[in-house]
């Protein structure tokens, strides 16, 4: 995530590293749906655990909620940092310092990665708490059939044709239509909370997020596979054709109702649960089975903090990109322009330089959190 979500620059970076721009899907597009996926499975082991140490269903509830709300409150902050409106405020010829907050205000987005992360972990973990292999089956099934059928069949308010025929158009789909009219309260004149880049839909809706849920929820299926009494290898193989089987199925779904990360369609579900069980596979085989460890070391420092390490990158992506700026050329210039500019993209191609850029960024904050995971400190919410 940290790679994908901070380039040199994002207009000309290598392809698979940028997402896709509707309808189809790049390396870039699996990163947010595998962290969901983790998620599920860290789901399944922290509530197994405490169910293991006699916590009662009241507990555990109020442990659940909690948690999730930790975790969207974190990514409204997020949002809203620097807390202050650079720039002018419209109809505010002579804004004050009270205009600039307040104008940030309403132009801060409710939505993100880590709100849905909160909203999907806490649907999941109260759907799992006692529920029985098959209903999640179920559930999982009536989630994903029900999301693309309201998406194709019903109309569309205001728009008058069914969903189906405006699927190619991100502004006019019944998630988009959901978006304004939860989030833009520009008619009450309390500005526009929806993803700032499209302002008429967000790729983290709240009607996109039921499908994100069923992303969880394999993830919860896949760690309670993990944690059977079935030899090793068995449960590999069971990873392995689990994730196949999921994969050709979201393809296939695909050619009727397209593989899309901002809708997050039912065939995006399928498809990228499919790649992670074969993934954790064949991870598990590498590092379980034939024991190849010492590859991993740098992949368990970011594993061991991982909310940590989003957060900390996202502010710090903040801070580089439009806070502290520096007079340079009779310019007042980001440290990230400064950076990028004038250190990497005149001594190499654009791609190579964007890249560049996103690995030493990513390197930044593993010798940050490399502390962290020598002293055995997981920072947990």
């Amino acid at each position: 995530m940290l790679l994908v979500n901070d380039p040199g620059d994002a207009r000309t970076g290598f392809s698979e590293l940028r997402h896709s721009a509707w309808n189809g899907w790049t390396i870039a597009d699996l990163i947010f749906p595998f962290f969901l996926f983790v998620v599920g499975i860290t789901t399944h082991l922290s509530l197994r655990s405490r169910q293991e140490r006699g916590d009662s269903s009241r507990e555990l509830r109020r442990q659940i909620l909690r948690r999730g709300a930790v975790i969207f409150g974190i990514g409204v902050l997020l949002n809203w940092f620097p807390f202050y409106q650079y720039g002018a405020i419209p109809g505010h010829p002579s804004p004050t310092f009270i205009d600039h907050v307040v104008g940030r205000l309403t132009e801060l987005r409710f939505l993100g990665v880590l709100q849905r992360i909160g909203l999907a972990y806490v649907a999941a973990a109260l759907l799992t708490l006692r529920a029985p292999t098959k209903r999640m089956v179920g559930i999982i099934v009536t989630l994903l059939v029900g999301y693309w059928l309201a998406l194709t069949l019903l109309p569309v308010p205001g728009d008058g044709a069914i969903g189906a025929r405006l699927l190619d158009d991100p502004g006019r789909t019944l998630a988009a239509w959901m978006d304004r009219v939860t989030l833009d309260w520009s008619r009450f004149g309390l500005g526009n909370h929806i993803w700032q880049d499209s302002a008429v839909f967000d790729p983290e809706g709240l009607l996109s997020t039921i499908p994100a849920i069923a992303t969880t929820l394999i993830g919860v299926l896949a760690g309670r596979w993990l944690g059977t009494l079935r030899a090793l290898m068995a449960r590999v193989y069971g990873l392995v054709v689990a994730g196949v089987v999921l994969t050709v199925a979201g393809l296939v779904w695909g050619v009727f109702f397209p593989i899309n990360k901002n809708l997050w369609t039912s065939s995006f579900v399928l498809f990228t649960a499919g790649v992670a069980l074969a993934l954790l596979g064949a991870i598990t085989w590498v590092v379980d089975v034939k024991c190849w460890t010492r590859w991993t070391q740098g992949f368990a420092v970011f594993g061991t903090n991982p909310i940590t390490a989003y957060v900390g990158a996202e502010f710090t992506a903040v801070l580089l990109d439009s806070t502290i700026k520096l007079r340079f050329d009779g310019h007042l210039r980001s440290l990230h322009e400064l950076a990028y500019q004038r250190l990497l993209a005149p001594f190499m191609d654009a791609r190579v330089a964007s890249l560049v850029y996103s690995l030493l960024f990513v390197t930044l904050w593993y010798f940050l959190l490399l502390p962290l995971y020598r002293r055995g400190k997981i920072l947990k919410i």
